[in-house]
């Protein structure tokens, strides 16, 4: 999908391209590659003289291969931007999605897999607030002052969660199904929270790029300087809560294993209470001849009901101390 947007009267419009001869009587500010078929690419290279790259899912970390200028002036960024649970399609999950962005001849160029929330947000500000946008660098700023606010609302939605567990398990007796259930949804939220510290840590590089590479005015740069303050403070966030996480772990751990106790206990008390009846019919299966009870008409009943008392009175005994509970 080719997304070809135009500024006027400040706002971003977004142009119907559907042949190279429409892309080529536009000029556009932003130009969002959304998966894009070789035809497109062919249209974008042959417009523009920029030659779309094919390794926009790269996982390769170092600086020097994410952010980088070529000798022709173009300006090479590769960052990941977070995609919830909630708008994920087909349940895939929380994950980042790797974006590659290239400024050339004042136009912002975009690659990515799939569509991306942080982009329909900025399309639909741009179109709504006039003069948000002045050039393409306002574009990628923009985008990602918006990846900061979609992250920062993740977290948001993290912390709800949490309080969701934090009421079942703290609050309720927990057997071994609704501690399992609590476990994954810590699991979740524990997988999000570090995703949205991942892609802001990515965000803080790239901004970085940018305010070392002076390409940014002093209003450009301020805004930069800004959206690294607000990164900061959900770093800060994310901390906590890991900490929470931590907790809440924990305590379902501890409640796993206070139930698989109770199981143990009792099985520890019913090995004590047969132990009495058990040395009992030892005793009297022991094959001597002179025994005082060998002949004797109530010995049977005698030692059936040793036996049963011998257990009775170990469980009174545990039920009083509350052992049994």
């Amino acid at each position: 999908m080719l997304n070809v947007f135009t500024l006027a009267n400040g706002r971003l419009f977004q142009e119907e391209i559907d042949n190279p001869t429409a892309l080529a009587g536009v000029q556009p500010v932003w130009v969002d590659l959304e998966a894009p078929t070789a035809e497109e690419k062919g249209w974008v290279r042959a417009r523009f003289g920029l030659a779309i790259p094919e390794d926009v899912v790269d996982e390769d970390l170092e600086e020097s291969a994410r952010f980088y200028e070529e000798d022709n002036g173009e300006l090479h960024i590769r960052s990941d931007f977070l995609i919830d649970a909630d708008s994920g399609p087909d349940g895939q999950g929380s994950r980042n999605v790797r974006v590659a962005f290239i400024l050339y001849e004042k136009v912002l160029f975009s690659v990515h897999a799939e569509d991306l929330p942080v982009f329909r947000l900025l399309r639909l500000r741009a179109r709504r607030i006039p003069a948000l946008i002045e050039d393409a660098k306002d574009v990628l700023l923009k985008l990602y002052d918006a990846d900061a606010e979609y992250s920062a609302d993740a977290l948001e939605g993290v912390y709800d969660n949490l309080e969701k567990v934090s009421a079942r398990v703290l609050t309720q007796d927990v057997d071994d199904r609704s501690a399992g259930e609590a476990l994954a949804a810590i699991a979740r939220e524990e997988d999000l929270n570090g995703r949205i510290r991942r892609n802001m840590m990515d965000t803080r590089r790239a901004l970085s790029f940018l305010m070392r590479s002076r390409m940014l005015n002093a209003e450009q740069f301020e805004e930069a300087r800004q959206i690294l303050r607000d990164i900061d403070s959900l770093d800060s966030h994310t901390a906590f809560l890991f900490d929470k996480i931590n907790f809440l772990m924990d305590a379902t751990v501890g409640f796993i294993n206070i139930n698989q106790n109770k199981i143990i206990k009792i099985f520890s008390v019913a090995s004590v209470g047969l132990l009495p009846p058990t040395l009992i019919a030892s005793i009297y299966g022991m094959n001597f001849r002179l025994m005082p009870e060998l002949n004797w008409d109530y010995g049977y009943p005698f030692a059936i009901g040793l036996m049963v008392a011998s257990v009775a009175a170990p469980f009174l005994y545990f039920r009083r101390k509350g052992w049994l509970r």
